[in-house]
């Protein structure tokens, strides 16, 4: 019988035992590698971008603040997809269309059978259907931009022959559902069927007596003597009214998030968005009311001066109104002496939580019972930043609210003046010079390639002549694109300075927003109406790209 070898066992199961270690070891790290991944991954920003791709887009990583860019950053409405969030809460209000002024006809016609012959279209009557109906298909014939309404019944102009006519419309290239107003003056004849015809149609803005009343300040009598007041205008679709507290029980069953002023305040209009947005996000993540400061710092690279200008209103450049119709908000002013006011009115202190560093997290706040979390930002740039708040593990759970910011209505109504009294029907381009223009080292052609003649040889190539030509630039020198103008109907936006002057709604409006003190239109107002107009072009030439081989932010960034 053959004997086995005892000392082959031991060598057999430390072989086994080996080769379980090993296979328990890989397993362990194979966990260790998938939760690292897990915890560190982060999903994509379902309103723009992934945070980091937004951070690397604006900021510089070397000192986490945002590059000097004086171009207008896209807002809500430019970003907006066709979701719930873009249905106006007047979508009743349904586009006039082709079949429904049809409709408008055959019922107009019923009701008029009985007439007979041309007699009684001798003279224009303005209250007449047909005179309505006929204004509808010459809009919806000639504007295929825009989107009516609804109109008013039109009324008389100067002569009996001319009728005056109001609606309301949007242009398609705006993704709002925010409604502008166009009144114009029509001359109307008889056409050979006994129908209304238009034989003239005037400009924008041109039929006076359908606009609506102006809205006049109250002026009492002083020594016998009326003080002439300016008339003061205000849109009647725009709300910047700030939502009020109400008691202190509704004040003590609140729940609020407080940012104090930070290392954000007087940087670019880019970090201000991405920073106010960041904390408005954690409110709604964290189910709070969130405090705004609606004074803003607007930084110097947007004034001609370069220095900062504070007191600036938010209402001025975004709109409050939707902002309101979309987040919970109340203004800090008003919040701070109702918390100073009900703090003193009773023993009972409102409970208070207060934060100091950023690198407390969103979530470590979820189940904070306080009624006020007080975020304060009292470090050195740039641990002071806002946006600091929503990086790293944070950028997984805040979700930037970018539906809620709008360009300000005010800016938006000089935009669809301007697309207006170019009858909707203009090319645009975008020139940008400045320093970049002088910055040789970063783009080397930008200036030779921007220059008068080389935008007349290029613009002639992709715009047809005489066409309407908005320029969108950044040159300051008016006259720098005379010789375009022998080719194209050359348009800038100091050609209509009148919409921002002191006879001006928006002069009015916001004058009347600020206690009566006249609001400069500064450098991001402009950039900002230039840039909606611009986008408004029915072709629309770029600077980069299109007019120079640079690179948009410098040599071989393409």
């Amino acid at each position: 019988m053959k004997e086995t070898n005892p000392a082959a066992d031991p060598i057999g199961q430390n072989l086994i035992k080996l080769t379980s270690n090993v296979c328990f070891s890989v397993f362990v790290f194979s966990v260790l590698i998938f939760t690292v991944i897990a915890i560190t991954y982060q999903p994509p920003d379902p309103w723009l971008e992934s945070a980091p791709a937004l951070t690397k887009l604006f900021t510089q990583t070397e000192n986490a603040t945002f590059k000097i860019d004086d171009t207008v950053a896209k807002t809500g409405e430019d970003l907006q997809t066709e979701t719930a969030r873009a249905v106006s809460p007047t979508a009743d209000i349904k586009p006039i269309t082709d079949e429904m002024i049809k409709k408008e006809e055959e019922e107009v016609s019923n009701m008029t059978l009985k007439s007979s012959g041309c007699e009684d279209l001798e003279v224009v009557n303005c209250s007449d259907p047909r005179v309505l109906i006929t204004v509808e298909k010459f809009n919806l014939r000639l504007f295929k931009s825009i989107v009516f309404l609804d109109y008013q019944t039109p009324v008389h102009g100067s002569k009996q022959d001319e009728c005056d006519v109001s609606w309301r419309f949007r242009n398609k290239k705006e993704k709002s559902w925010r409604k502008y107003r166009d009144f114009r003056r029509f001359k109307f004849a008889i056409g050979d069927n006994c129908s209304y015809k238009i034989v003239h149609a005037g400009g924008w803005h041109s039929g006076i007596n359908a606009r609506r009343m102006r809205i006049r300040v109250n002026s009492t009598r002083s020594g016998g003597k009326t003080p002439r007041v300016a008339p003061l205008v205000r849109d009647d679709e725009i709300n910047d009214t700030i939502p009020s507290l109400g008691s202190e029980t509704n004040f003590r069953k609140g729940k609020y998030l407080y940012y104090s002023r930070g290392g954000d305040y007087c940087k670019g209009m880019n970090q201000y968005m991405w920073s106010f947005l960041c904390g408005l996000g954690e409110a709604m993540y964290l189910n709070r009311t969130f405090v705004m400061d609606l004074s803003i710092c607007l930084a110097g690279n947007y004034n001609p001066d370069g220095k900062d200008q504070e007191g600036k209103d938010f209402r001025f450049y975004f709109d409050f109104e939707h902002l309101k119709e979309e987040a919970s908000i109340v203004e800090e002013g008003e919040f701070l002496r109702d918390w100073k006011k009900w703090d003193r009115s009773r023993k009972k202190k409102v409970p208070v939580k207060k934060v100091v560093t950023h690198k407390m997290t969103p979530m470590q706040l979820r189940k904070d019972k306080s009624t006020i979390i007080w975020r304060q930002f009292d470090g050195q740039e740039p641990e002071n930043y806002w946006y600091r708040v929503c990086e790293g593990q944070a950028a997984k759970y805040i979700q930037r609210p970018w539906y809620a910011l709008w360009k300000s209505k005010r800016l938006m109504n000089i935009v669809t003046d301007i697309s207006g009294r170019m009858d909707w029907d203009f090319d645009a381009v975008h020139v940008i010079r400045g320093e970049k223009a002088q910055n040789k080292e970063l783009w080397p052609h930008l200036d030779a390639d921007t220059s008068p003649d080389a935008l007349v040889a290029k613009l002639q190539g992709m715009i047809q002549p005489w066409r309407n030509l908005y320029i969108a630039t950044n040159e300051r020198f008016y006259n720098y694109f005379d010789k375009l103008r022998s080719h194209f109907k050359v348009h800038l936006i100091d050609d209509y300075k009148e919409l921002w002057g002191n006879t001006s709604d928006w002069y009015n409006e916001t004058t009347l927003l600020n206690n009566g003190r006249p609001v400069e239109f500064d450098g991001y107002m402009r950039v900002a109406v230039d840039t909606e107009v611009l986008y408004r072009g029915k072709t629309r030439v770029e600077t980069f790209y299109n007019l120079t081989s640079d690179c948009k932010d410098g040599i071989n960034t393409c």
